[in-house]
């Protein structure tokens, strides 16, 4: 089932960011500037802010109670010009749960429920690509930032809002 997301779930969103991000960045080890990271954004009352803010919004994959994945949107983040659309800021799938088309259907509710223009972006070295590249978005740019010392490039997707 997919819905928004409750103050009630604001935990469970926190610790299926920590083992999303860890299993999708730190792919040697736990270093000290991942713990710190993780242990720092993805809280409880991080999650509880967001939920309060009018400008995101946050859509939860759950079964029997358990979440699999959410989609976090920015309804006033925009890349370039506000013609691409909001941005989804991250779209998190449980590794168990991959393959399932549970991204599919969080994308699906996205557009729905919010419109079909929207960007995003991931690290070059994420296996999402190819899921973003499947679904027909266009790759439209490279977005780029420093995380501990180094500079992280990431590509940026635009919906096939068509």
């Amino acid at each position: 089932m997919i819905r928004e997301a409750t103050k009630d779930d604001c935990i469970k969103l926190a610790a299926l960011s920590i083992k999303v991000w860890l299993d999708t960045y730190a792919k040697d080890g736990i270093k000290d500037e991942y713990a710190k990271y993780v242990l720092s954004t993805f809280t409880e009352s991080n999650f509880l802010e967001l939920l309060n803010t009018p400008k995101f919004r946050l859509l939860v994959s759950e079964e029997n109670q358990a979440l699999q994945g959410y989609a976090l949107l920015n309804l006033e983040s925009y890349y370039e010009t506000q013609l691409s659309g909001f941005e989804v800021e991250k779209l998190y799938i449980d590794n168990a749960f991959k393959g399932r088309g549970l991204g599919r259907k969080l994308l699906s509710e996205v557009g729905s429920r919010f419109g079909k223009r929207y960007w995003l972006y991931t690290w070059v070295e994420n296996e999402s690509n190819g899921f973003y590249e499947h679904l027909g978005f266009n790759k439209v740019g490279l977005l780029s930032f420093e995380f501990a010392g180094a500079k992280i490039d990431n590509n940026v997707y635009q919906s096939a809002y068509t």
